[in-house]
């Protein structure tokens, strides 16, 4: 399956209110097929990077918009380097 990273910039929050939305993107995924395996917070500049696998870009996308309405700005398909 695609693995995915996607960019939330001028996210205004604390990392527990990442961690909260990402309760809820985990709760939310099965439904689209995909699965949410980390994600990662810079809090001073705002913003959130979450890396995932799904069936295409829309799938996690839509992950977002459902469980908590905190849509990416950008989506990048990615590959696991060593």
């Amino acid at each position: 399956m695609p693995l995915y990273m996607d960019v939330h910039r001028n996210v205004e929050g604390t990392a527990k209110d990442v961690a909260e939305a990402h309760k809820a993107d985990l709760e939310t995924q099965e439904k689209y097929g995909v699965n949410y395996k980390r994600y990662w917070v810079d809090e001073e500049d705002g913003a959130v990077f979450c890396l995932f696998e799904a069936p295409n870009k829309e799938a996690g996308a839509k992950v977002h918009k459902e469980a908590h309405g905190l849509e990416a700005d950008e989506i990048f398909e990615v590959q696991e380097g060593a």
